[in-house]
């Protein structure tokens, strides 16, 4: 029997379920998504798999944008998008493809 933390991360995981649908995410907008659809986790939480995953390769930095603006540490903000990387195996879960086609649906015209 192995000793220590299992190997993985349930967060990255669903990070990388989220990425698979979406395309391209930043961080705050990945964890907007997250908590609708899986159990609540912290920002922080989010944040720190998304880094984790770059380092381990389930994740890419796809760009990284600076937006303008009135902010409390500054007058711009970065945006780090994030793509799936070539360790990601996305196993497709049902909850967020059918989230996913529901958000479609809502900004689809009828």
């Amino acid at each position: 029997m192995k000793r220590g933390r299992p190997a993985g991360s349930p967060v990255r995981q669903n990070i990388t379920e989220l990425l698979s649908q979406f395309g391209e995410l930043h961080g705050y907008e990945a964890y907007k998504h997250y908590v609708r659809i899986f159990p609540k986790v912290s920002m922080r939480a989010i944040y720190y798999s998304l880094r984790n995953g770059v380092k381990k390769g389930h994740f890419k930095i796809a760009k990284v944008e600076k937006q303008a603006g009135s902010y409390s540490w500054g007058p711009e903000a970065q945006r780090v998008y994030y793509a799936l990387g070539e360790a990601a195996k996305p196993a497709g879960d049902i909850r967020v493809r059918k989230y996913f086609d529901e958000l479609k649906a809502k900004k689809s015209p009828a």
